[in-house]
């Protein structure tokens, strides 16, 4: 059977669209059954992580006086929300208000994520071929894949309400923040049913679905600071479900009615990816992909400029973000000095002024703050050659006179490449928006230095990651838990009070956050070095092992 041949998935009179629904569900559990548990109480405990944190910097009722200044700010809406009732700050209502954007999207990305897992790429990898081969209704594969959905949204509410509530705050305040969080996870895997019907790559579903995710960040980031400042177009926020999650204003006006919003949008989505399901062939996209020139270009005869054909999509939507991001977040750096200008000293320690310079710190930590984003690339880039393995692309190259050091060491140089090309395009980006803002033009170079210097500690990233997948592919998430704790120890290491030989775990903490602290020259070194050391191991490892197996 071919992808592009239509074909019946029920046979006549032995079931519906649905048959099969429940055992598919009991499937994806037990596929799941590391990455449930990881969402469902990953996202609590980041919300748990989040009020233990501020309960740290705002200790007295000064503390939480001092934060308003700059929550009610236009930065601090586009960085946190619309602000409800912090003209009377609460904890809760400053957890809710501002750190609460940060688990709306890690629940959008559940969503959509694991919409697409289940669905397209099933589809993709021909397992779901093979299901379908029994008595599986054509619309199974989707309604279990949002019946999952479902069930983590559920539990994700239920175990944040309950958390919050557990912390003395209000428990129908905290019932209803953590129903908004639900409410955005359902939204986005109704987006997701939709984009797995148009293409028929995981990563192209995948993509589109996170394209819009951050359309709805911005829309809300724009409305919000129109609404703090008192003019401009507030009704964006009404056009993304974060924006209506966010509405419900909990712990200051509790309304229930903005997620029926979120609700019905989810079903409108969900309805719309049934539809478009059965106007296409199984393992086709509504979308054909484009058609390629019948005869290669003659300067991807060798392995190095192949893997940067295949790397080029992901390079060029890399930079496009980085660079909108640092001009957006250097655009705001004057107003974000002035708001911290009463804030807690611990606030603003964790935004890097302990020295005292806050323009300084908080330069350092933007630096900080793009490596780790660029460390995300890195790691996102050693996957798609996972990816790239499992479907069956590599053999066929390496069944050529490409040899296996040869490929994995020409995906290692561009995405080695890549990093500083990204880490540039963000410091520019930053600089050029940090200097507007500032009037000093003088912090472009201060930027370009400062997001460089990190290069050598996501090549370690980017080396690590590529020996996990050459000797034990299965291990790669693991690299995972570098981002989170370089995240963790980048941000929190202050108030954490982490000793210094835990913090310097993290390979974010040896070079410096220029230009508050200056460069370390042997860190760069011996970052590089080890970095390298790594990439060798890695090439030597990957020429031992079997294919689409590993150790």
């Amino acid at each position: 059977m071919t992808a592009t041949t239509p074909h019946r998935t029920t046979p006549v009179g032995t079931g519906t669209a649905v048959t099969g629904t429940g055992n598919l569900l009991r499937f994806m559990l037990r596929r799941d059954r590391f990455r449930l548990p990881a969402w469902t109480l990953g996202l609590p405990l980041l919300m748990t992580y989040f009020a233990a944190a501020l309960d740290t910097i705002a200790q007295t009722p000064e503390d939480l006086a001092g934060l308003t200044a700059f929550t009610s700010s236009p930065a601090g809406a586009l960085f946190g929300g619309p602000g409800f009732g912090f003209d009377d700050l609460t904890i809760e209502r400053f957890l809710a208000g501002q750190y609460g954007l940060y688990v709306l999207l890690g629940a959008g990305l559940m969503g959509l994520l694991t919409v697409v897992r289940h669905t397209r790429t099933e589809e993709r990898t021909g397992r779901a071929e093979l299901v379908r081969a029994n008595v599986v209704g054509r619309h199974a594969q989707l309604t279990a894949a949002l019946t999952l959905t479902t069930v983590m949204a559920v539990l994700v509410a239920l175990l944040i309400g309950a958390m919050m509530t557990s912390r003395g705050f209000d428990a129908g305040g905290s019932m209803l923040f953590g129903a908004s969080v639900g409410a955005v996870a359902l939204a986005f895997a109704g987006i997701a049913a939709v984009t797995v019907q148009l293409s028929e790559y995981p990563r192209a579903a995948s993509g589109t679905a996170g394209t819009a995710l951050g359309a709805a960040f911005v829309l809300r980031g724009l409305g919000d600071m129109a609404a703090v400042q008192g003019s401009g177009p507030s009704w964006l926020s009404w056009l993304s479900p974060i924006g209506w999650s966010q509405q419900t204003a909990a712990y200051v006006h509790d309304r229930w009615w903005p997620l029926a919003i979120a609700l019905a949008f989810a079903a409108t989505t969900a309805a719309t990816g049934y539809v478009l399901s059965a106007r296409r062939d199984f393992g086709a996209g509504l979308v054909p992909p484009r058609p390629g020139p019948p005869r290669a270009a003659s300067w991807l005869a060798g392995p190095l400029t192949f893997a940067f054909r295949l790397h080029r999509a992901s390079l060029i939507g890399w930079s496009a973000a980085l660079l909108v991001a640092g001009v957006a977040y250097g655009s705001f750096t004057q107003p974000l000095l002035d708001g911290f200008e009463n804030a807690p000293a611990d606030l603003v320690e964790v935004m890097g002024g302990g020295s005292g310079d806050l323009l300084a710190g908080y330069l350092g930590m933007m630096g900080l703050t793009m490596a780790l984003v660029v460390g995300v690339f890195a790691v996102l880039a050693v996957q798609s050659l996972r990816a790239e393995e499992t479907e069956g692309r590599t053999e066929p190259v390496l069944a050529t006179s490409v040899s296996r050091a040869a490929w994995i060491g020409g995906h290692l140089a561009v995405v080695a490449l890549g990093v500083p090309w990204l880490l540039l395009v963000a410091g520019a980006g930053m600089g050029v928006g940090a200097a507007a803002s500032t009037g000093d033009a003088g912090l472009l170079g201060d930027l370009l230095v400062g997001h460089l210097a990190h290069t050598p500690a996501v090549w370690l990233v980017l080396g690590a990651a590529t020996l996990l997948y050459a000797a034990a592919p299965r291990m790669l998430p693991v690299i995972w838990v570098v981002l989170g704790y370089g995240l963790i120890a980048g941000y929190f290491a202050p108030i954490l009070e982490l000793p210094e030989n835990v913090l310097r775990l993290s390979p974010f903490e040896h070079v410096g956050e220029y230009p508050l602290e200056d460069v370390s020259v042997v860190a760069v070194v011996l970052l590089t070095v080890l970095a390298g050391a790594l990439a060798q191991a890695a090439v030597s490892a990957f020429r031992r092992r079997d294919l689409a197996g590993g150790a």
